[in-house]
């Protein structure tokens, strides 16, 4: 099998095993684990944690946002009196996410082209597997290390509202779970508000009497046509996603559902955009005599990791072992990282590889994948 060796700080030959890592990357992305069913993935991995030496532990999120899994808490003990380290990575995949067939060729592994290929979060759980490994071949020195596998990530990051943090005593966390060249981090990342709004008219027949309804559509419309919409700047954005409403063209529309969003890595930009979004819709439902139901809801808080922070001088320096570049950038997107930051831990969004994620035309180079455990190594051993 070939091998690839990756230098530590401490001038440590470790041996990440490229074959390896393929064959089981293949094996992962081809169960069906999408949220809310993670049971097949939970169990496999609970299996292979365990032989791997971890304390398995799996909390009750899954009754709490109606799944069938937990989350998975694994502990290695370590042999160093250091800083316990969390590393995670989820265990779901969007849709079309079931019966995925990965196709390895030229270096790189993608979908058939009818399901995603599950690399996000595949590619973030694969390079755990293979850190553990080699730090059990090789026999390496480290600390605790607290893994993570997260369920109910896509979609509102619901397992790691739900994980049972009295388990948790790590206070720096690396979650792989990011695209971008490898020693990409997310430092900085934003708030975003979810908005649930139900615009309401007055039904009518639209040929014998429109003047007697209100149309919701129309509210709609206005209301949207005069909101401030995509990249507002450089770290806020809004959209309108889903819009549903109406049963037959002879009726005037006497209700729409919205879904929108808002965000945004400054707390003051990303109140006033809500609260416009809101008042867009109040104007027109006032303006047409209709009436508006809106609420908007805080999916998680941003975070913004200092220069100078421990987890930042960590990387630093297994960036510099592994011999890559660490490149510090801002993301629009959320992530279980947000979240754990919400709960005090010192956490950062690094970058495993994937790439042109939540479509079916996903896909990973093996080298990236390969050259991640490696960097995530390095980090465990310059904790």
């Amino acid at each position: 099998m070939a091998r690839i060796s990756s230098k530590t700080s401490k001038g440590v030959i470790c041996m990440i095993n490229r074959e390896r890592m393929v064959s089981e990357f293949k094996s992962f992305v081809s169960i069906d684990s999408l949220s809310r069913k993670e049971r097949q993935m939970a169990d496999v991995l609970t299996q292979k944690m365990k032989a791997l030496g971890c304390e398995v532990y799996e909390d009750n999120a899954g009754q709490e946002i109606e799944g069938n899994t937990g989350n998975l808490i694994c502990t290695l003990k370590g042999n160093k009196d250091i800083p316990a380290l969390m590393i995670t990575a989820h265990m779901d995949t969007v849709e079309p996410g079931t019966g995925k067939k990965p196709i390895e060729e030229n270096g790189i592994i993608h979908s058939d082209g009818t399901t995603v290929l599950g690399g996000d979060d595949a590619a973030g759980i694969e390079c755990i597997l293979e850190v553990l490994r080699v730090l059990g071949e090789d026999k390496l020195d480290h600390g605790d290390i607290q893994i993570v596998f997260t369920v109910a990530e896509e979609g509102g990051l619901f397992g790691a509202k739900h994980l049972d943090y009295s388990r948790i005593y790590s206070k720096y966390a690396i979650v792989l779970d990011s695209d971008g060249p490898i020693g990409t981090v997310a430092v900085k990342a934003p708030s975003q508000y979810r908005m649930y709004v139900t615009v309401k008219g007055l039904a009518a027949h639209a040929g014998i009497a429109p003047e007697k309804g209100i149309s919701a559509i129309q509210i709609a419309s206005a209301a949207i046509s005069a909101m401030k919409l995509g990249r507002l700047d450089f770290e806020t954005t809004a959209n309108v996603g889903v819009i549903t409403g109406g049963r037959e063209t002879n009726i005037v529309c006497d209700r729409v559902e919205i879904k929108a969003e808002a965000r945004s890595r400054d707390k003051e930009k990303l109140e006033r955009q809500k609260d416009h979004m809101k008042e867009c819709f109040e104007k027109a439902a006032s303006d047409f005599g209709g009436s508006v139901d809106f609420r908007a809801i805080l999916e998680y808080p941003s975070y913004n990791i200092s220069k100078d922070a421990k987890i930042i001088a960590i990387l630093e320096k297994a960036a510099k072992a592994a011999g890559i570049e660490l490149l510090q950038e801002e993301t629009g997107g959320g992530s279980d990282t947000n979240i754990f930051n919400g709960k005090g831990i010192e956490a950062v969004d690094v970058s495993v590889g994937m790439d042109k994620v939540h479509s079916v035309s996903e896909q990973i180079r093996i080298d990236d994948m390969v050259k991640a455990a490696g960097f995530v190594l390095s980090a465990v051993r310059s904790m």
